[in-house]
Parts: C-alpha cells; structure tokens; sequence
C-alpha cells in the first residue's frame, strides 16, 4: 500500500498560510491554494455511500444556438459563514442554504452578455470578504464581469454595497491606458488578503500583437481605492508587445506579505520576432510584495515563449522538510507538464533545474531561446518529453492519415516552434495542467493532479495569405489572426477525418507526487473519453479540465473529465471509489466543507466545449446518508 510508504516524519503540522478551515472561502479553498479539507467523514471505506443532497440550475446557460455565444461555467463554490455562494455566466451571484440548496437571495449585475474577449460567456465564481465587524457590507461578496466591473454586494442580503466605488461597481477599465484593444474582462474573482483585493484580468488571445501590457491591481476592499499597480513587460517593450498579465488565481503567504501571481505569456503568442529582447517576467511565477506592489522575486519556466505555455493555475504552498528544518516551499504546475519546486521566500529551486538546449525556428525574423528550463523532479506529468505514438485504431480508420501526418509535420520535442510547414505540438496549449493546478496534502507533503495528452497541429500562415480570405476562430482553435504580426495561425487538435485523435491514449492521467523526496507514488489513467457518443475505454483516460480536492480522511475529489462524471478517489491509489453522472462535464474545482455538523462536496456542472459540447448550468451537493 501506498501509505505505508509515508514516514511518520511527514505528518507535519500545516502552518498559518496552508491550515484550511471548516468553510471554503477562496477559489481554491485557502490562501495557499491547497485545494484542501479538512472533511474526515469522508473515507474511502465511507465515499461509496454518498447521496445527492440537492441539485439547483440557476437557469443562466447557452448552448451558443440562439442569441448568446455559449456558456463555460467554471466556478469554484465559495462556502463562508454559513451561506454558499455561486457566480454565474450571466454574471449574477447566488446565495443558497448549503443543507437544501434553496435561494437565500440573487443578484444581478445587468452585464452585457457578448464575447467582448472570449469565445463564450464565462465565470469562475465569487469573492468573498469579512470585513471584521458588522452592519450593512461588513462581509462582502464581489463578482467580476467580462466588460471590467467588480461588482461588491452584501453578503447577507445581496444589496449593491454603496460604499464601494461608484455605488457598489469599480470600472476597472479605467486603468486599461495603454495598447486598449480590449477590456480588462474580470472572469477569475479577486484574492482576497486581509482589506486588499489582488486583480488580474482576461483579454483577447493570439488576436493582436500590441495589447494591453499585463498588471496585478491592489483594491481597497471596503473603498475600492486603487492601492497599487505591479506590471511585469519591461516598458521599453511596451510599444511591441502587451498581455502577460494575470487571468488565473492567484496565492498569497500573507506572514512573508507576499502574493504569488502566476504570470502569462506575452503577445503574439505564437511569433515573438518583434519581442526578443528579454521579458523576464513573462510565463513566470513571481513573488509581489502585499503592502507596495513591488517585486520581490520571479522564475522564468519559458523563455521567449511562442507556445503560449502561459503560467495557467495558482501556485501551491506547502512546507516541506529539508535537512531538519521546514522549508516554506512553492509548486508550480505548468503547461509543459513540469512541476517546479521552490523556496517561496526567494524562488529558489529545491530540485535541480536543468538547462537544454531546445530546437530552433524557421519562421522569418523568429529567434527562438537556444535553451529551456527543465524541471526533472519531480516526474513531468503525462510523460511530456515524448511524443505519443501513432494510435494503430485512428491510423486504421484513417487509412494511415495519421502515420502520414506524423511524417509530414514537425516535430523535434517539446518546445518545437510552430512553422509554416506546421509543428506538432505536444503538450498542447491546453497544457499538460491547466487551470485547475494540483492539491496538496499539507500534513503529508503528498500533491495530487490531474494531466491532459493532447497533440496539437499548428501552421503559421504568412500574413498575405491569412488576410486573403475571411477565417474562423473558436475556443482554443480555429484561425487567430496575430494582428499586426507576419503570421496568423491555424491551431487544432491532430485527429483524423473522422475527429479521432491520431495519438495513442491514455489521453489523461492522475498522479501523486511525495513532495518530500520528488519520487512519483502513482500515475494512472483518468476518466474516460468520450467522441460522438462513445464512451472509451478506462484505460484510455480523458483530456481533463478543471482540479482535484484532497481531504483528510484520503479521499480526491474531481470532476474535469469529457464523460460528464464527478469522481472520487483513493488518495493512495487513485482508483476510482464512487462517481456520479451530471449534465456535463464539471469543469470546475469543487468546494468540500463542514456545513452543521455535515461534510458537503458541492460541484458546479458547467461544461467546456473544448472537451465536447454540452454544458450546463446545475449545482450539485453530495452528502452521507444521515
């Protein structure tokens, strides 16, 4: 068994930063972005028997048929002083009983609902702020919109909190001066830290070259005063370049005062001829300081990155013992799969880094960087460095398109640049992890994730040729003009004609990582695949979006996979346990919590069209019989 394999010495007491509480009041459950409970009902001798507690719809869904673009509904449940809390697509809060899923109250920003940004409407959820006193807005609940207002409404009644901006909404887009092709779109909620609320934004990817350069916005909380302003282009860039800003969560040690923000990739994405001049703090994690706004530390994982292999989740913090002491550690999951360990004090690496030499481009004016950091230790997640055979059943079907194309197209490892010629991209830019990052186990030092095998194709288009005729984007795919660039691009997943992928499976897997020693515990197949109806078999796991939940009592939590199913498993083994099939796939992290007495895992069932197309606007909670 696995857990016999964890030392005594593991079982670490959690500090300040990482000890989650009874509520999930955060994205991702705590400060530290842990992604864990500590829910000890739920075992995997007791999983087996949970029941649905309630199921809600809030009725705010498109399927993109009608008059609105579809909906991506990723939101984080938010738990706190006794209420549950939802945003929702249509850019509305919801506060229901967490016993029986009724409305407590709803509110309602009145946003635009156009795809101002983004292909779809989305929404990852809400905020959540106590302010330490009480009467009217002492506990806040904030909600983001596509068109940059955060909106701040009282947590007990629902009402717009008049105090805060311009009678309860910020225009973040006031700040958004520079390069302006779009707004700052608010659909990751804020970090809540103390009285300050830590922003970052969304905007429109691989259509410009100049856009907007990234920053994180420091907010009062109970004002809505600009604090202060961190941006990380270097300014004589500025004019060439934009975006590697902030659209995922972020984390924050508030006893060291600092916050972690997981930095993108600069534009264009996929051609950076007009940006290599160093950009040190693009596709990084980089350490801010609470109080000032300024830098503290950063740690470049993709130099002049043209693979859009942006920083995609919250760093996690965890300590970890080394030679006697506790090291106050950080985890950085990545697109490429790689997991970087470092001293969350100075971003030093706790593993060695390797530094190798990575293929060239043949784009015109491109220069790529000769050599990439490689993160050894732990294991990269879903065997990144090698690209998945030829899938003999999709070759069949294809008669052998797929052994062609692997003959035709580039590919000389990971971090190929993209081509005319067209590069297979592996991982692709979905990422090896996303947005969902990975959990962790503070008392063991053991993290969870959950990891995507897809191979992309994509073709660089010279410019005359792309702007010959009208072409069509989609989410994450599709034709991408890179205004202002010598290319557009064509970026799609490598399938045959019959949309079967041309890679071998497992096309997902699910591994536990002892952060103590880097040693790999287990890495299995995850969730199933689905194509035109059909389910796949379990050991071809599924791409996945959305992360895992850890509990104490070892048991995982997660949804993410195409098959429309909410999983449990053992956190030793990760063999499924008990799972429940929803409306679609539950692209979302879970909030597990300690409602009277009861533990509750509440998912919200949104959907992803880059899994399939099916979505859906259900909340579901699970609970033991009582």
């Amino acid at each position: 068994m696995i857990r016999s394999l964890i030392p005594a010495a593991l079982l670490l007491t959690a500090t300040a930063a990482q000890a989650q509480q009874d509520s999930w009041t955060a994205f991702h459950g705590d400060l530290a972005s842990t992604k864990f409970s500590n829910a000890r009902s739920l075992t995997p001798d007791s999983v087996g028997r949970l029941e649905r507690a309630w199921d809600y719809r809030t009725g705010d869904v498109s399927d993109g048929s009608g008059d609105l673009v579809e909906t991506v509904w990723s939101a984080t449940p938010v738990y706190a002083d006794g209420t549950l809390y939802l945003g929702t697509p249509f850019y509305r809060i919801v506060a229901l009983d967490p016993a029986t899923g009724e409305e407590r109250w709803t509110y309602d920003s009145t946003s635009t609902l156009e795809p101002l940004t983004q292909p779809a409407l989305k929404n990852r959820g809400v905020a959540y702020w106590n302010g330490g006193d009480t009467g009217p807005c002492a506990r806040r609940v904030f909600l983001g919109t596509m068109d940059a207002e955060l909106h701040a409404v009282d947590a007990e009644t629902g009402q717009r909190c008049a105090d805060f901006a311009e009678g309860g909404v910020l225009n973040v887009n006031q700040w958004n001066t520079v390069n302006d092709v779009f707004p700052f779109s608010l659909l990751q909620p804020p970090l809540v830290v103390g009285d300050t609320l830590l922003l970052g934004w969304a905007g429109a990817d691989w259509e410009y070259s100049v856009a907007p350069p990234g920053n994180l916005l420091a907010i009062d909380a109970r004002s809505g005063d600009l604090l202060w302003e961190a941006s990380f282009i270097p300014p004589e860039m500025i004019d060439r370049t934009g975006t590697a800003n902030i659209w995922t969560a972020m984390t924050a040690d508030p006893d060291l005062g600092l916050v972690y923000a997981p930095v993108s990739s600069p534009s264009p994405n996929y051609w950076g001829g007009a940006r290599t001049d160093p950009i040190p703090m693009a596709t990084s994690v980089t350490a801010v300081d609470i109080a000032s706004g300024e830098v503290a530390w950063t740690f470049q994982h993709v130099r002049h990155d043209i693979w859009d292999y942006d920083t995609p989740s919250a760093p996690t913090l965890v300590d970890i013992p080394r030679d006697g002491q506790m090291i106050p550690a950080l985890v950085q999951a990545t697109k490429q799969g790689f997991l970087f360990v470092l001293d969350r004090r100075t971003g030093e690496p706790l593993f060695p880094i390797e530094d190798r030499p990575v293929p060239a481009s043949t784009a015109t004016g491109e220069v790529a960087a000769p050599t990439q950091p490689f993160a050894m230790t732990p294991t990269p997640v879903g065997n990144p460095l090698e690209l998945p055979p030829v899938w003999p059943l999709s070759d069949i079907v294809s008669l052998g398109q797929c052994s062609r194309d692997r003959e035709k197209y580039l590919y000389q490892g990971i971090f190929t640049p993209p081509s005319e010629q067209g590069t297979l991209f592996f991982p692709g830019t979905a990422g090896a992890t996303n947005w969902g990052g990975v959990s962790v186990d503070p008392d063991r030092a053991i993290l969870y994730v959950n990891a995507s095998r897809i191979v992309q194709l994509i073709h660089l288009i010279p410019r005359d040729e792309y702007d010959s005729e009208a072409r069509e984007g989609g989410n994450e795919e599709g034709y991408h003009p890179q205004e202002g660039a010598p290319y557009g691009i064509h970026l799609t997943d490598w399938s045959n004609w019959a949309g079967m992928p041309c890679w071998a499976p497992p096309f997902g897997t699910f591994s536990a990582i002892d952060l103590t020693t880097g040693q790999t515990l287990y890495e299995v197949p995850f969730g199933k695949a689905q194509f035109h109806g059909f389910y796949g078999l379990g050991d071809w796991g599924s791409p996945t979006l959305g992360g895992p939940v850890v509990t104490a009592g070892g048991v995982v939590f997660i949804g993410a996979s195409m098959d429309s199913r909410v999983r449990a498993l053992d956190a030793a083994t990760g063999q499924e346990l008990w799972s429940d099939l929803v409306e679609a796939p539950a692209v979302s992290i879970p909030a597990v919590f300690t409602h009277e007495g009861v533990d509750y895992v509440v998912f919200a069932v949104g959907g992803n069209s880059i899994l399939k197309p099916e979505v859906s606007d259900q909340a579901v909670a699970y609970r033991l019989p009582r």
